[in-house]
């Protein structure tokens, strides 16, 4: 069985490595936590068992680990860099870092594929995967992009982007961008153009949640609505299709929140 608990001071001593004073360390280190919370919730409202319910808050606390090196190598979020999920397998798995969070083995193969796969545009990149293992995919890519709603409105732009907010503010939506919004699919990060395009890809994160625990955990706390309301949106044709984007967005997610699975 999974103690959280141990994992999680085993984890605040692995953190002693990386420079926490760091805006993207830090932003990082509060999102782990934040997703932990975000499966918590997901697990209590659908009601899964105990022990699927401990071992989703372990894959939480784990899913980024692979971050914090990239971090401390590159300096940014970018994937075609350093591939941040993998790395994390290859550490706690070819390295054995995974022994020292939890002692028993028995949950290693749902841990590696949760973490390899929470990044991936579509687990339909994943294949053979069991049902339990499906299962935990699915809690951690919600989990996961759950949080980044959170990040996107209490984080510095400057930090998530590396650009003056007031930058992003000027900026258009390309049509492609568009084009996946209104066929309600998430957004390939080849397609983005602009930093706008990233921010409205952010909100596009909700045509990919599995639970209707995550959709109510969006409404609860209005985050769609605040994430759009964030910028101050200079270009005319921005304003025009980021309240397109919240009608789409809205409609979405009051339909799945209620939706029976």
């Amino acid at each position: 069985m999974v103690n959280i608990d141990y994992a999680k001071h085993q984890f605040e001593a692995y953190l002693q490595d990386y420079d926490r004073t760091d805006d993207k360390i830090h932003l990082k280190e509060i999102h782990t936590y934040a997703v932990l919370d975000a499966a918590d919730e997901i697990c209590r409202e659908e009601g899964f068992c105990e022990e699927d319910h401990q071992l989703a808050l372990l894959i939480a606390l784990l899913h980024d680990i692979g971050r914090f090196e990239q971090l401390k190598q590159f300096h940014s979020f970018q994937d075609n860099v350093f591939n941040h999920a993998d790395f994390g397998v290859k550490a706690l798995f070819a390295d054995h870092l995974i022994e020292t969070f939890i002692p028993d083995r028995q949950y290693d193969e749902i841990i590696k594929k949760a973490i390899k796969y929470h990044s991936v545009y579509s687990l339909s990149q994943a294949e053979g995967l069991t049902s339990r293992e499906l299962l935990h995919c699915q809690i951690i890519r919600d989990a996961d992009k759950l949080d980044n709603f959170r990040v996107k409105e209490t984080e510095r732009v400057e930090t998530i982007f590396d650009t003056p907010k007031e930058q992003v503010e000027w900026e258009l939506i390309t049509p492609r961008i568009m084009d996946a919004v209104r066929a309600r699919k998430c957004i390939l990060s080849k397609e983005r153009v602009t930093h706008m395009d990233c921010w409205v890809s952010y909100l596009a994160f909700i045509f990919d949640l599995n639970f209707p625990a995550s959709f109510r955990w969006i409404l609860k706390r209005d985050y769609l609505n605040r994430n759009i309301d964030r910028m101050n949106y200079q270009n005319p044709g921005t304003k025009r299709d980021m309240e397109e984007i919240r009608e789409i967005c809205n409609t979405f997610i009051q339909k799945k929140a209620w939706a029976p699975q």
